[in-house]
């Protein structure tokens, strides 16, 4: 039976109260007490530290590790995409995120590879392939290869970005091969994207009645659909058709952010992509024409977010990180925490993740009964959120009661 207490730390809970300086308690994996409770196993020594839950990210691609357009014009070896994406899983979890959901590009059997412990990295929550319009936003073949010749792309067991349907039969038997594959949620994509060379942000893709085909088909597995959705047609759409949660949402207008609110459908902005594209198209793999796609975006997406905090939506958080440079996945908490307050970025990143992921009080928070996620930070990240952009700043890493990572 392992135990252990973790002592001297300023705990931040992720419930958004003020921090307070106790000791939390552990024992085989979970938070037992939180608060003095005498000898109780191996004492952690966290003293000048603070301590946050383990970071949640709502919106990762680690079958997107390696630079994109080589990736997927067969340019890189299953090895080398293997070894990247096991790269980025470490440095995930060295950055102080403990829990990803994964929202396309990793097929299941890298998920049950680092849950078995073979490989470093967070707990993954995967949809596996995207679900996309047949040349809609997730198909990145060349301009002149044949849809049927897209899942050439996949690597079983490792990789697969998405899969193309045609119509409402196409969407749902490849919905029902993704959870064949291990999907434990589904994703679709709705409108076109910053990344993509065969549509426009502005297009819709599917229609309502093939959305609703999607999540009656989650609903019949009790769990439920996220959409990738940029202009804010594609998100009503989405809306309308009974989806739970928004990626992007870039073009969020206020109506529209009401009716999500009434209905509980959850936002995940990505503000670290954009930066990522803006600043270093090159180095994700991908042309300097996608540049262009990017601009305005950011602006139009913190209007996004001021619509739905205040219509009252619940508001996570996601980097959406592609390619090679993914090791600064705190990046989003420093964004956000320059249009919230850091104590609401890191509430985002934790407690109200764990929400959106349907793990509420398993992970996310430091309370008794969760898992023993827990970060201790150099330095006070509420009082200077710079701290969560280096994963260096990361000193101790646990994940469910086990170090992880040890800087001190």
């Amino acid at each position: 039976m392992k135990r252990c207490q973790v002592v001297g730390a300023t705990v931040v809970d992720g419930s958004g109260r003020d921090p307070v300086a106790v000791d939390i308690s552990i024992e085989d994996g979970l938070i037992t007490q939180v608060g003095a409770s005498g000898a109780h196993g191996e004492r952690l020594d966290a003293g000048g530290l603070t301590m946050t839950p383990g970071l949640i990210d709502a919106h990762v691609h680690l079958g997107l590790s390696s630079p994109i357009q080589p990736q997927f014009s067969f340019r890189i070896s299953a090895a080398e995409i293997a070894a990247d994406i096991f790269a980025t899983a470490g440095a995930t979890l060295d950055a102080g995120f403990t829990t990803v959901r994964d929202t396309g590009g990793v097929d299941g059997g890298l998920v049950t590879t680092i849950a078995k412990g073979k490989v470093r990295g967070p707990r993954v929550l995967s949809c596996g392939p995207v679900q996309c319009q047949i040349g809609g936003h997730g198909y990145y073949g060349a301009d002149w290869e044949p849809t049927e010749l897209w899942n050439s792309h996949h690597l079983p067991g490792l990789c697969a970005l998405s899969m193309m349907s045609g119509n409402a039969d196409e969407l749902r038997r490849n919905v029902r091969e993704a959870f064949r594959r291990g999907a434990s949620f589904l994703k679709l994509c709705v409108t076109g994207g910053v990344v993509g060379a065969h549509d426009r942000l502005t297009d819709t893709q599917f229609t309502v009645e093939e959305i609703a085909v999607a999540v009656q088909e989650a609903t019949a597995r009790g769990t439920y659909v996220t959409v990738h959705a940029h202009n804010n047609d594609g998100i009503r759409n989405a809306v309308e058709a009974g989806v739970r949660c928004v990626e992007h949402g870039t073009d969020l207008d206020e109506s529209t952010a009401a009716l999500m609110a009434t209905r509980g459908v959850a936002l995940v902005p990505t503000f670290a992509v954009v930066e990522q594209l803006l600043h270093d198209t090159v180095g994700a793999g991908l042309d300097e024409s996608t540049r262009d796609r990017v601009l305005g975006v950011r602006e139009r997406m913190t209007e996004a977010l001021a619509a739905a905090k205040e219509a009252g939506v619940r508001i996570g958080l996601g980097s959406d990180l592609i390619g090679p440079a993914q090791n600064r996945r705190g990046e989003e908490l420093r964004l956000r925490a320059q249009l919230e307050t850091p104590m609401e970025a890191l509430v985002a990143a934790t407690r109200t993740n764990a929400e959106i992921l349907g793990l509420s009080g398993q992970v996310g928070v430091i309370a008794p009964g969760a898992q023993a996620d827990l970060v201790l930070w150099n330095g006070n990240p509420v009082e200077d959120p710079e701290l969560f952009a280096d994963p260096a700043n990361a000193v101790l890493v646990l994940k469910a009661g086990r170090v992880v990572k040890d800087l001190r």
